[in-house]
């Protein structure tokens, strides 16, 4: 099947391109961002060699429904998706911190645990927990944000004051948004019979110093879902609980010899395999979004998109 796994577009007023591992954002005129979001398929910050049909458009679409459901908690960078892969909107500077927010100790957070560590990015998680048992309180461990092809590293608050990465003022801002974004997340989750269990959050700030929320939201790639029904007796038991998130490709590439580390190979993605991780990305739109995945028209898509995206600047 057709997938977009790179572009090369040149429009109207286009000063410069930044690839980042899943989206590419075209700069114009210093005012606007076209952000397409490719097929790409990024774990433990590597992208895999085969794009996933389908995926950009769902994660566009996915984080567009999210963008207009919580814009009355924090303004956002988007203006307009003139093609199911695009979203155009303020050009912004972005902080060079994401906001990690976890009410669950799972993934990364989990394997630190086990690892021994009960302090995570300055946090404490208390002892006596089990792999997905909710957290207290949801804990924000924020991570920095690598530039191309490097990895994300964890990030106190405490080092990002004192480093000087963002301003204390804005770093409460930035925590009460999180917070806030989270609280949304989890009631939009259980109205679908789902749990939020972790996510994480990107902001930037407009020309006129206001902070919005930039790139993705609650999608499958930036957030974790469980299950609500059933979570309770899994746990109890010690079982694992059934997901909605990108973690199954993560350990599905752990259990063939894969966490991105130096020297590890990428173990081959069969096209059988990627029919099924794109299967299991319209399950995810489907469960988060409680509506019908309608695929788009991938006969071409990037004359598609170029059509698309033209035919919304010309209009502006």
């Amino acid at each position: 099947m057709n997938t977009i796994t790179t572009t090369n577009f040149n429009f109207p007023g286009q000063k410069s391109v930044y690839k980042g591992k899943v989206r590419e954002v075209y700069n114009i005129n210093d005012e606007l961002l076209v952000m397409i979001a490719t097929d790409r398929l990024s774990a433990f910050d590597v992208v895999m060699p085969k794009g996933i049909p389908f995926k950009g458009q769902i994660l566009n679409q996915i984080a567009t429904k999210f963008m207009e459901q919580t814009q009355d908690i924090v303004p956002n960078w988007l203006q307009a998706t003139p093609d199911p892969n695009v979203a155009v909107g303020h050009l912004c500077e972005p902080f060079k911190v994401e906001m990690v927010i976890r009410g669950y100790l799972s993934g990364h957070a989990a394997r630190e645990y086990k690892a021994g560590k009960r302090l995570l990015c300055g946090v404490a998680m208390p002892e006596g927990m089990k792999e997905n048992d909710k957290f207290p309180e949801p804990i924000i461990t924020p991570s920095t944000k690598a530039d191309n092809g490097e990895h994300d590293e964890d990030i106190s608050r405490e080092a990002i004051l004192e480093k000087g990465i963002v301003s204390e003022a804005d770093y409460i801002q930035l925590e009460k948004y999180t917070r806030a974004l989270f609280q949304r997340g989890t009631e939009i989750a259980a109205e679908r019979g789902l749990i939020l269990v972790d996510t994480k959050y990107e902001f930037g700030k407009t020309k006129d110093g206001q902070i919005v929320l930039i790139d993705e939201i609650h999608t499958p790639d930036s957030s974790r879902y469980f299950y609500a029904e059933g979570y309770e007796e899994r746990q109890a038991k010690e079982e694992p609980q059934k997901q909605l998130s990108k973690e199954f490709v993560r350990q599905w590439l752990i259990s063939n010899g894969f966490q991105g580390k130096e020297g590890q190979q990428i173990p081959e993605m069969t096209d059988e395999y990627i029919a099924t991780v794109s299967e299991r990305y319209i399950e995810l739109y489907e469960n988060i979004m409680g509506e019908s995945f309608v695929k788009a028209d991938i006969e071409n898509i990037e004359e598609r998109i170029e059509k698309n995206v033209l035919a919304y600047l010309a209009d502006m």
